[in-house]
This record gives C-alpha cells, sequence and structure tokens, in this order.
C-alpha cells in the first residue's frame, strides 16, 4: 500500500522518523487512526516494521517518543514488540498525517 493509498483511508504507509531520547530513527511505519467520540480525541496507532537499531535501544520495553512523517509530527507511546520484533505506536489528537475529508 502506497501512502497516498493509505491516505484515502485515513492513515499513512511509509518512511517516517522516530525519536526517543536523543536517538533517532530513519523507519517505516504503517499508521490508521479513528475519532472516538467519548472523549472527543483522535486516536492514532500503527507498527514500525522491525528495524534492529530500534530494538538494540528499546531491548523489548515501552518508550515515550515522537514520530514525524513527511505530513507532520506527534509525541506516541512506542510499546512492547510483537512476534516479529514490530513496535506497536499509539498516540491521540492531531496524528503525523493527513486525514482525509471523511474523518472525523
Amino acid at each position: 500500500m502506497t501512502s497516498t493509498d493509505a491516505a484515502a483511508d485515513g492513515g499513512y504507509s511509509g518512511s517516517g522518523r522516530l525519536t526517543i531520547g536523543d536517538a533517532q530513527f530513519q523507519v517505516r511505519v504503517e499508521l490508521r487512526g479513528h475519532f472516538e467520540p467519548i472523549d472527543g480525541r483522535y486516536h492514532w496507532y500503527g507498527r514500525v516494521a522491525s528495524y534492529q537499531p530500534l530494538d538494540d535501544l528499546l531491548g523489548g520495553v515501552k518508550a515515550v517518543g515522537v514520530l514525524e512523517t513527511p505530513e507532520g509530527a506527534s509525541p506516541c507511546v512506542v510499546a512492547e514488540p510483537d512476534l516479529w520484533r514490530r513496535y506497536r505506536l499509539t498516540g491521540y489528537s492531531t496524528p503525523p498525517f493527513r486525514l482525509s475529508d471523511r474523518v472525523g
């Protein structure tokens, strides 16, 4: 899926820069999100493709970071990895990608 295809679905697929503390990583991400009417915020989430330097830093534990894409930047939580060493990303409010006209 290209970033254009994902944007049509209210998401993003492509390159990004993940900053955790002083460390920065050029990563591939797959992101989606939805508006949550109960709390009135946009919740976005996704995965970072397996990337050994990120895994070397985190060692499988959670961290707080900032994800930047060509479309924006947003703080996020980097959660424990899945079996394929892909770390989960979650954030809320303004996502690091452009929202389609249908969202929110």
